[in-house]
């Protein structure tokens, strides 16, 4: 009768033992399956346990429709998952974004979204790094008010008021955090295409970036990440393309979308990227 008994414990025991390898096994294969690595070989346990302790890093995006990623054929989001990708290898760490662009937004309109939306308001609190795009459509709303006797001094205004705005903004990051890096890209000129009358565009552009510069530079782990030059002479500084089809010449920028002129378009968002990416190389250990 004991003996049974015995026999008995010991085959439940047995039974455990085998459910709990089994368990443990399907375990690594789903975990190895998901992360793509090859299960059972040396490379493979050393890639999951950095895959598995990997700090993550929270990066969020505001701004218009540069955030948004009008203009990305690749409709991946813009430069955004570029960044966020270059933010990964720079840091190894496992980069979460969240994109909160809106194509046409002008600095008004970000702010009022911002707060707004408890959504972006959560997401600020957790950002470990935030990237902003705004006020293209500030200078766009100039010109379209203006456009009949647009001068260099109609933009003197509206340049004082966006940069209220732009404080604002700042103040309202720092509301949620304090500790994030908020790295702004400045505007960039692609007027001279669809306006080649308005000469005076890039002193214009020039002087509000310089104006937006200053007001960053009183902020602390915020930092200005200029794009103009980048952008709006081409791809390798071509300054834009003449191309003319016997009767009519068109001035194209390789760096800007085909189909509008203004928005950045695949090599335009790595290029924005890029240098999003050198800011964040040079501060990212900034305390």
């Amino acid at each position: 009768m004991k003996e049974n008994k015995y026999k008995g414990r010991l085959r439940r025991w047995l039974i455990e033992i085998a459910v709990f390898v089994v368990a443990i096994f399907a375990l690594f294969t789903i975990i190895s399956h998901f992360l793509l690595i090859p299960v059972g070989s040396e490379l493979s346990n050393k890639e999951l346990k950095s895959a598995l302790t990997q700090k993550r890093l929270n990066y969020v995006a505001i701004g218009d429709s540069l955030t948004e990623g009008v203009g990305d054929q690749t409709n991946q989001g813009g430069f955004v998952p570029l960044l966020a990708k270059s933010i990964d290898e720079i840091s190894d760490v496992n980069v979460v974004s969240q994109n909160f662009g809106v194509a046409g937004d002008t600095s008004t309109q970000i702010y009022k979204r911002m707060t707004d939306q408890k959504k972006i308001q959560s997401a600020i609190k957790n950002a470990d790094v935030i990237t902003i795009t705004v006020g293209g459509n500030d200078v766009m709303k100039v010109i379209r008010t203006q456009l009949t006797n647009l001068t260099e001094s109609s933009f003197d205004k509206p340049a004082q008021t966006y940069q209220k705005q732009l404080t604002e903004i700042f103040d309202f990051i720092r509301k949620y955090n304090s500790d994030a890096q908020v790295y702004i890209l400045g505007i960039y000129n692609p007027f001279y295409l669809n306006f080649p009358d308005i000469t005076e565009m890039q002193d214009i552009i020039d002087h509000w970036n310089q104006a937006t510069q200053a007001t960053i530079a009183q902020q602390k782990k915020m930092y200005f990440v200029p794009i103009n030059d980048l952008l709006y002479q081409g791809v390798d500084g071509s300054q834009g393309v003449t191309t003319s089809d016997g009767t009519v010449q068109t001035i194209t920028n390789n760096a800007l979308f085909e189909e509008d002129h203004f928005h950045p378009n695949n090599i335009g968002y790595q290029i924005m990227s890029d240098a999003v990416a050198e800011a964040y190389k040079e501060h990212h250990n900034e305390k």
